[in-house]
């Protein structure tokens, strides 16, 4: 908040009056009327309401009766007239008598009530008393400006004693805080007490067995002294021997060092193929839950309607050929796989952009076949793997769509050999599809029990998606 200014410096004797001094007791207070030369020093709030009644005025008031440099003003919005034109619209009633008996003629007719002069609102009665230079001009914008003084001074005080007790807020939490360092501080003191208490018990018992060793050196030295019966040949026989036997012993440490390796090591992979097995394992009984009768349905697998075994079954001599998977050579027959319960979709990724649309470059071949299979594996529900090339690939997408697994083969490592292993990798009975043209992967693949389709019959299947 920004302090009042005080009242203008108004004609007056030395004693008091309108001069700013109060009158001394006793004596009769001096008043005559602010001269407009002094209203643009007058106390704020009293500015602002008489520019606040000019501008409601001057929009009013015949043309003639307007100072032409306030004019312009009269054309403001009412909302900005009396902010951006109060300065002009105080020296021009200032000025100019008729304007200023202008404004109060049309106050007088429109709005009686702003000038009262013994307003109960001081600032509206102030204004009043100047506009229409009543005697008691003069006192009454002391009062204003006073009462204006004494709310800064009000303000100013409540802002000080807020941050006093900010201050005191603050001074009290780190007095909390400075408790709160003391004792970790002790505690630690304390800690670091008992462990010093500790070291030295261990130092003393160090030292005990140091002077026992001693005397147990000193003894020996004695004998050996007395005694003589060592010689220094066997003495170095001695110091070879127990050279071997320590370099045997540490033989027999790194031996058992690696063998605590090679056993962490079996460990390890033992989990691994265990947790690889429980996948397969799981996947495996899904695909029995949710496939078997289906795949006899679809594939004449199973023997009989219902499922269960027949005589014919079990004939000797004969076997069904079922061992490997079948071709899938039509869209029609590649709709029907793709519907079994728990199918796994594996493709070979540039085989199949290369056959569809070779006229791409390889980054665009490989965003169009992720986002067909992407609305593919939404449409069928089955799992869905594309297998790239890693070689010459610079960058691999940061995202792929909903449903597809991207993979690229590590460097030295080709896409067909990845492929193998996924199919390797899924336990027996669950279906499986490669998309590929390759011959050897497509034969690979099938004797493990997948069924191969030509790259030409899915990206038919994919133009429908």
């Amino acid at each position: 908040m920004h302090p009042q200014p005080a009242a203008p410096d108004l004609p007056g004797d030395a004693t008091g009056g309108l001069s700013g001094i109060p009158p001394r007791a006793g004596e009769p207070e001096e008043t005559e009327p602010v001269p407009p030369s002094s209203w643009t020093v007058l106390p704020e709030a009293v500015r602002e309401r008489i520019a606040e009644l000019a501008a409601a005025a001057v929009a009013k008031l015949p043309t003639a009766d307007v100072p032409r440099q306030l004019r312009p003003v009269a054309k403001f919005a009412p909302a900005k007239r009396a902010k951006l034109g109060g300065t002009a619209l105080l020296a021009a009633l200032g000025e100019s008598s008729q304007f200023r008996t202008a404004v109060i003629e049309w106050l007088r007719e429109h709005r009686k009530d702003a000038l009262d002069p013994n307003a109960a609102d001081s600032v509206v009665g102030a204004a009043a008393a100047v506009l229409l230079g009543e005697a008691t001009a003069g006192t009454r914008v002391r009062l204003v400006a006073k009462n204006a003084e004494e709310t800064v001074l009000r303000a100013e005080r409540d802002a000080a004693l807020a941050r006093n007790q900010r201050l005191e807020a603050e001074l009290e939490h780190l007095r909390g805080e400075l408790t709160s360092a003391r004792e970790a501080v002790e505690n630690v003191r304390g800690e670091r007490e008992a462990e010093l208490d500790k070291l030295r018990r261990r130092l003393r018992e160090q030292g005990v067995l140091l002077r026992q060793a001693k005397d147990v050196a000193e003894l020996a030295k004695g004998e050996v002294e007395r005694g003589g019966a060592i010689q220094a040949g066997e003495l170095g026989v001695l110091t070879a021997k127990l050279e071997r036997e320590r370099q045997r012993v540490a033989g027999e440490r790194a031996r058992a060092e690696r063998a605590v390796a090679d056993a962490e090591m079996a460990r390890q992979s033992a989990r691994e193929a265990r947790q690889a097995d429980e996948v397969r394992l799981a996947l495996l009984i899904d695909t029995i839950d949710g496939a078997v009768n289906g795949l006899r349905r679809e594939l004449t697998l199973g023997g009989g309607a219902g499922g269960s075994s027949r005589p014919a079954d079990h004939v000797r001599g004969a076997t069904s050929g079922l061992g490997a998977g079948g071709r899938i050579q039509d869209v029609g027959a590649l709709d029907r796989h793709l519907s079994l319960p728990n199918v796994h979709l594996i493709v070979d990724g540039y085989n199949v952009t290369k056959t569809g649309y070779p006229e791409l470059a390889l980054a665009d071949q490989r965003d169009r076949l992720i986002h067909q299979l992407s609305a593919l594996a939404a449409r069928t529900a089955a799992e869905v793997t594309v297998v790239f090339d890693g070689a010459g690939v610079l960058s691999v997408p940061a995202a792929v769509p909903r449903g597809v697994r991207v993979l690229f083969s590590d460097r030295g490592v080709l896409a067909d050999d990845v492929i193998r292993s996924l199919v390797a990798a899924e336990p027996p009975g669950r279906p499986m599809v490669v998309a590929t043209t390759d011959r050897a992967v497509a034969d690979s693949v099938r004797r493990r029990g997948a069924y191969p389709v030509p790259s030409a019959v899915l990206v038919s299947r994919l133009s429908r998606v």
